[in-house]
């Protein structure tokens, strides 16, 4: 883990030029107990001039940071509190910004049995192409609610009209800290079940899912268990599903630990 935050903490040498931007304290180590840290310039007064200075900073790191959007974060102190500036997606794990999302499981019941859409990624995606996803599932941008996004990203994602959307259950949420290169991932995704009606059949419509399938739930735990198939955060949603439908028991060896694992970065 050390050697990861390290790697993360490395992340700012390539900050250190723009010094318009960004301040870094005299007693600024590595060997901290917090790794590297900088602030912002105190010039930089609104938070339309934090956005518009941290994106020319990132355009100008190029391929440092893959995979840019063009859709801003918000970069508060907690969530729904005042947004201190706007982020590129692609760019809040490198900041080590905190980033939210929603999670949609669409499922159904026949014949007494539970079954779970899944999509699969399309290959073109510059993110975990391929793997197999939620029915529905996107980052939550700084100017729209987590109940109206959902509600977009089921109508692009899986053709699910609003009449139907609409009574998507919000039922929690999990969080995650994940430490990879300079990246440092600290996600909380918002959880929605919604229960569809069987002879509903999804299509995608912003070219993002290759395709959709039907799986019985108890397939979909064994996918989780024994492969590596899914995207990386959808297992904790399905988890946490799992658990909530009573398909994990108390019984099973390592149940709360599995259980509070999916809390395991800061809820805020």
């Amino acid at each position: 883990m050390h050697s990861n935050l390290v790697s993360v903490g490395k992340f700012a040498d390539f900050l250190k030029p723009f010094q318009n931007v960004f301040i870094f304290p005299q007693d600024n180590t590595y060997g901290s107990h917090f790794g590297c840290y900088c602030t912002l310039h105190p010039n930089l007064s609104t938070p339309n001039d934090r956005t518009k200075a941290v994106a020319n900073v990132v355009k100008s790191l190029g391929e440092l940071i893959p995979g840019i959007r063009n859709e801003l974060f918000p970069v508060a102190s907690a969530f729904g509190e005042h947004i201190f500036f706007g982020l590129e997606r692609a760019a809040a794990p490198y900041f080590g910004i905190k980033a939210y999302g929603v999670h949609m499981n669409g499922y159904l019941e026949k014949d007494g049995k539970e079954f779970l859409w899944l999509g699969k990624r399309s290959e073109q995606k510059t993110t975990y192409p391929g793997m197999l996803d939620h029915l529905v599932a996107g980052g939550l941008p700084h100017d729209i609610s987590c109940g109206e996004n959902l509600i977009k990203e089921c109508e692009e994602e899986a053709g699910i009209p609003r009449s139907i959307s609409h009574t998507a259950k919000p039922v929690g949420a999990v969080s995650y800290v994940d430490i990879e290169g300079y990246r440092m991932k600290r996600d909380v995704l918002f959880c929605y079940d919604l229960k569809l009606p069987d002879g509903f059949i999804p299509h995608n419509e912003d070219g993002e899912v290759d395709s959709f399938r039907l799986v019985p739930v108890t397939k979909v735990a064994n996918i989780i268990r024994n492969t590596s198939f899914f995207k990386a955060n959808c297992n904790l949603v399905i988890t946490d599903f799992l658990f909530r439908h009573g398909h994990i028991k108390p019984e099973v060896f390592g149940y709360l630990k599995l259980l509070q694992s999916l809390r395991s970065g800061y809820c805020s």
